[in-house]
């Protein structure tokens, strides 16, 4: 059921603790039907404990949250579970939802796996054609092509899309998403972004990716320090209200800090005794103190890196070949890198990049061609699998079993000041790593590479689990870095920030080196599509012109020949069955000879007739 206005999510007063610390106090907000909204906060606030308390798998520690009870809710979590041994069929089939069923029956059937004629009669039943054109793109769309393959045999990437085309194909009133553009490409991404925001759908997500906030999002709410945002607009607007609402702190902690210093100085000019107005301002001073030792985040790693000049020769690759099997990976790629070169790697899962890394840092080998390394080159590898770390290491250990100190500029860092640098405070700096978020662990993980002072940065998906403070401090540092830097990410703005050129894969072992960055890229993408699709329309408008004869017109002797066939036939046909009826009565063999050769006759005249008549009816 719709009503216009309706209220689909009331949270009130929400409260999360996670061991000891606070995710979350008090949080209050609503989604209306029609909305798209976003919510972002740090790494460790709490957003995916938010998502399992609505799905009711945890329980706040106060608190409460309502859906609308007319609404049916469908939520896509970072981890789906399935059942290993069924198939890809069985487990959509599990969906409640009888159309869907339906069409994928109808899908099993043309397979030649079940009735195919029950299977249309159910399809005609619900009406369920224009929903089986959408299931069937949507599984293309998320490259869901083999229904019979057992769920356990997909990569955790694959289930997350399979659980993701699910959901969209149930159509729920209200999407609750954690994270949906994790583990997509760049085209499974722009479709999904294109089909939200052109879908009336209502919409409650956690992305880290801040194209998809800025095209989809109406609302952004914001978790910092505590306290809920609310942000009407999209990404843009967020950032202007961000911006806005800290020169108002940076203006009113100014302030505190004048009153402050004359507060402090009346302090401690004041007598022993004291008088009830002077307690009172003494009473005050607490407050006055706190408001003045605010702090406003410093979202910069300021880290002048003191690493190796690269000397004139770096990373040159020749004629590099790669197969799998019968899959071609790298089809004599050739490349020579330059000092300061920022390239973005951008192509489908699983068609090599990921590869060419491990080739580059000799973890893998290559089957023909030849790399060369230049002897000032330092590595520095970001690789997906992440950092392998015991859970019971101190994050401070991990820094300090590389080195206590890191040179910099004209000087040192302790491992205590990077860590802060990296935002991670002294208090945690304690803990344990088995406490860290995903991103967390990542942001550390990335410290420990940028210690061993590398002139040829390589980051493979670098932004999987960063929150979106995390994503603006590391761009921050990459911009400012002066070594070579070689990205591969599925995140456009990130791409877009960092990059200048792009090695675009294109399928089959086919590189395209590219002048621009992500953005660019696309459209002129876009552009050589649309020009292909207008020469295709003139190519066939010009098909048609040549296949377009002049129809003629039948001449007066034509016309007149016209209506005397239709006479002719008429009569043809009415003697050929008097003759039939004749000859059922004659037993003389002479007679019957007689007969029966005047209705071969006929036959053949009828023949004639008819498509003669046929040639002359295509102009009348």
């Amino acid at each position: 059921m719709y009503f216009c206005g309706m209220n689909y999510l009331s949270v009130a007063q929400l409260t999360k603790y996670y061991g000891d610390k606070c995710l979350f106090e008090n949080i209050t907000f609503f989604i209306d039907k029609g909305q798209k909204v976003a919510f972002i906060a740090k790494n460790g606030s709490g957003k995916s404990s938010l998502i399992k308390i609505l799905q009711g798998k945890e329980p706040p520690e106060s608190g409460d949250y309502k859906f609308h009870k007319d609404i049916k809710v469908g939520f896509l979590v970072q981890e789906p579970v399935f059942e290993a041994e069924k198939t890809v069929y069985e487990t959509i089939m599990n969906a409640e939802h009888p159309i869907l069923k339906a069409s994928l029956d109808y899908e099993h059937a043309l397979a030649g796996i079940g009735n195919l004629q029950a299977a249309m009669d159910k399809m005609d039943a619900l009406n369920a054609w224009d929903y089986e054109q959408q299931m069937k793109l949507i599984l293309s769309k998320f490259l869901i092509t083999d229904l019979e393959q057992k769920v356990g045999t997909m990569s955790g990437g694959q289930q997350k899309r399979l659980a993701l085309s699910i959901l969209l194909l149930q159509q729920p009133d209200l999407l609750i998403l954690d994270e949906p553009t994790n583990h997509l490409d760049m085209d499974m991404i722009e479709w999904l972004e294109d089909y939200l925001s052109k879908n009336n759908c209502t919409l409650f997500m956690i992305t880290h990716d801040r194209y998809f906030l800025e095209n989809i999002c109406t609302e952004i709410l914001e978790l910092d320090n505590g306290i809920l945002y609310k942000h009407k607009g999209n990404y843009s607007a967020y950032l202007q209200n961000k911006e806005l609402r800290e020169e108002n702190l940076r203006a009113n902690i100014a302030r505190a800090q004048n009153t402050f210093r004359k507060e402090l100085e009346w302090m401690r000019r004041q007598p022993k005794a004291r008088t009830t107005k002077a307690q009172s301002r003494i009473d005050n001073f607490e407050n006055v103190k706190s408001a003045a030792t605010q702090k406003v985040d410093d979202k910069k790693i300021a880290i002048e890196i003191k690493m190796q000049r690269l000397g004139g020769k770096i990373l040159e690759l020749h004629n590099i070949d790669k197969k799998y099997g019968n899959k071609i990976l790298l089809d004599k790629f050739t490349y020579k890198f330059q000092r300061g070169e920022r390239i973005g790697i951008v192509g489908r899962n699983g068609c090599g990049k990921s590869t060419l890394l491990n080739i580059i840092m000799g973890e893998e080998q290559y089957d023909n061609g030849n790399l060369v390394l230049g002897e000032t080159v330092v590595f520095g590898y970001y690789n997906q699998k992440g950092l392998q770390l015991k859970s019971d290491k101190k994050v401070l250990d991990v820094i300090k079993d590389i080195a206590e100190f890191l040179p910099i500029g004209k000087g040192t860092l302790s491992a205590s000041q990077l860590l802060e640098r990296f935002l991670f405070p002294p208090a945690q700096q304690h803990n344990f790593v088995s406490t860290l978020s995903g991103g967390e662990r990542r942001r550390l993980y990335l410290l420990t590479i940028l210690m061993k002072n590398p002139n040829f940065l390589i980051l493979d998906e670098p932004t999987n689990d960063l929150d979106i403070l995390s994503l603006q401090v590391l761009e921050d540092f990459l911009s400012e870095y002066k070594g070579c830097l070689l990205i591969v990410s599925h995140d456009r703005y990130f791409l877009d920030k960092l990059t200048d050129q792009l090695f675009v894969f294109e399928g089959n072992g086919k590189i395209q080196v590219f002048l621009g960055n992500h953005n660019e890229y696309r459209l002129e993408q876009k552009e050589i599509l649309k020009q292909q699709k207008a020469e295709e329309k003139q190519q066939q408008s010009q098909q048609t012109k040549r296949q377009e004869v002049p129809k003629k017109k039948l001449s007066f002797k034509e016309q007149n020949e016209f209506k005397n066939l239709e006479k002719e036939i008429d009569a043809l046909i009415a003697e050929q069955k008097q003759l039939t009826e004749q000859l059922q009565g004659i037993t003389n063999h002479q007679e019957i000879q007689t007969i029966s050769e005047r209705i071969a006759e006929i036959i053949q005249q009828l023949n004639d007739k008819e498509l003669r008549w046929l040639e002359l009816s295509e102009f009348m």
